[in-house]
């Protein structure tokens, strides 16, 4: 969603450390003939901005990356990300909840609330996006159930340790460009799909109106049993909803689910199974 906000510049920007010099410097250089250098992102500043009471974040440009409701700081205040929970019609007791791209810290906030008895976990690469989370969008401290890490996402779904051990990803990953996601490749949702436990599901924010959502899709189709889109929101944010094993399309059911979560959370879950019902529909 392209918001045309005066940015802030924000504190947490200011995480550079110390430069290196001297024998230090050339130690590097040397290492760097032995051994191939490890990736090292640049990220642009994360900068806020505020109106009617919502505070958004921006990475340096128009593009808003998140927001916040000052007076609801765990709501999910945009409709894509409400709809990023539409795992929930599929799963009301997950275990495991996966968090890659912490943006605000919306869904990571709402799972962690919202489910007392599963471990949510967040990955971000951009250190200046966890220190600002902490401290303007009161994203609590880790605990027994809540883990936040500064890692590459791919980096965390190759690794061996998550394999089958995520009920519901949500994927995020975008950087300053807002051009599509980040990580889009068919390994990167092989590896996502291989996170997951036998009935997960991933949500990923796309854009609908970009080339890189037909991008996406066919990679997601090459790594999940079935794939099924929501109607777009925010003039251009489609979620599509990847499945590790298809579920059975049960219409019925659906919406007796989404009258519960809209009870006990006042997420508009009917409108998740109408657009399904839409996807589901002959062209």
């Amino acid at each position: 969603m392209l918001i045309k906000r005066k940015s802030i510049e924000a504190d947490a920007n200011r995480m550079d450390g110390p430069r290196k010099t001297g024998a230090a410097k050339r130690a590097d250089v040397a290492k760097k003939d032995t051994q191939k250098p490890p990736r090292k992102p640049k990220f642009a500043p994360v900068t806020l901005s505020e109106q009617d009471g919502v505070r958004y974040l921006h990475f340096g440009t128009e593009w808003v990356q998140g927001a916040m409701r000052l007076r609801k700081p765990d709501w999910p205040e945009l409709e894509y990300a409400q709809q990023m929970m539409a795992w929930m019609l599929f799963n009301p007791e997950p275990q495991h909840i996966v968090q890659l791209g912490l943006g605000t810290a919306a869904l990571t906030k709402f799972s962690y609330r919202q489910f007392p008895a599963a471990r949510v976990t967040a990955i971000e690469l951009n250190p200046s996006v966890l220190a600002i989370c902490a401290s303007m969008f009161k994203l609590p401290p880790d605990d027994e159930r809540l883990s936040v890490f500064e890692m590459d996402a791919m980096d965390f779904v190759l690794d061996p340790v998550n394999h089958g051990s995520i009920d519901a990803l949500q994927v995020d990953l975008y950087d300053a460009t807002a051009r599509g996601p980040v990580l889009d490749t068919p390994e990167f949702y092989s590896a996502c799909a291989a996170c997951l436990t036998d009935d997960g599901i991933m949500t990923v924010n796309l854009f609908g109106d970009h080339p890189s959502y037909a991008k996406n899709l066919k990679a997601m189709m090459f790594a999940f049993d079935e794939v099924w889109c929501l109607p777009e929101v925010h003039e251009g944010n489609v979620i599509a909803i990847a499945f590790k094993n298809a579920p059975q399309v049960d219409f019925s059911a659906w919406y007796e689910r989404a009258a519960e979560i809209t009870a006990a959370t006042k997420l508009p879950a009917k409108s998740w199974v109408n657009g399904l019902k839409a996807w589901h529909s002959p062209q």
